[in-house]
């Protein structure tokens, strides 16, 4: 018999702890984030919310405790797996980890290469990504003669076109002028309301507050339950 959890969560935790020698960054996190839900993991800075998002889209492995994706149970899954289980991932990093070298075009059919679409489908959808994101006029630029804003905009359009079940961003707005942050929330947003997860990872109040949304708050590694539980989104936690 299936829980009503487990059939409702797509992201399960349970007692995870995560070490880097006697470092301890991630304290005992037990948690469930449901199918569609718009999450926010706030704290300062070293407060252990890269370091989740890590482990979700297995870029390290737990140091202890068990994580289900999607009723995958990271532990178990073999090797030769994992790039599988990554395209249920979009991800978009703070420093957009974008590939200077190669074009804007070039940079989101990445995705759908490396799952082995055809040609002709590629290009279709990063045409209509970068339609969805207003960059399609940009295409054969390079990532260093862009703003930071549009760069994001390029991050978040490569973490999308594969229709991913979860988006993680790790402070997807920390470097951006207001408007362009904007423009990124307005995008995530967009995302979720068409069906994906999306956990975003930052300490900006003013982002979090103009939102809506469950925030999970890390403090020195550890899930402070009593924010999450009795204070969603009440401005008096920040």
């Amino acid at each position: 018999m299936i829980d009503a959890a487990e059939k409702s969560s797509i992201i399960r935790m349970f007692h995870v702890h995560q070490n880097y020698g006697p470092k301890k960054a991630l304290i005992d996190i037990t948690l469930d984030i449901a199918k569609n839900e718009f999450v926010f993991i706030s704290g300062p800075s070293g407060a252990g919310k890269t370091t989740l998002l890590k482990l979700l889209y297995l870029g390290e492995p737990v140091t202890e405790g068990q994580i289900l994706i999607d009723g995958i149970n990271l532990a178990r899954i073999p090797r030769k797996r994992i790039p599988l289980l990554r395209r249920k991932f979009g991800v978009i990093f703070q420093d957009y980890k974008l590939i200077p070298t190669k074009s804007v075009y070039d940079n989101v059919a990445l995705v759908l290469e490396a799952a082995g679409a055809k040609k002709r489908l590629i290009q279709k959808k990063v045409r209509n990504v970068m339609r969805l994101v207003g960059m399609e006029d940009r295409l054969k630029s390079y990532p260093p003669s862009l703003s930071g804003g549009e760069q994001q905009r390029i991050a978040v359009a490569r973490a999308i076109i594969g229709d991913p079940k979860i988006i993680l961003a790790d402070e997807p707005t920390g470097s951006l002028d207001e408007e362009s942050a904007e423009i990124i929330l307005d995008l995530l947003r967009g995302v979720h309301i068409r069906g994906a997860t999306v956990i975003i990872a930052t300490h900006d109040k003013a982002l979090m507050r103009k939102t809506g949304g469950h925030v999970l708050h890390l403090q020195q590694g550890r899930l402070d339950t009593s924010v999450f539980l009795e204070k969603q989104y009440d401005n008096s936690i920040f």
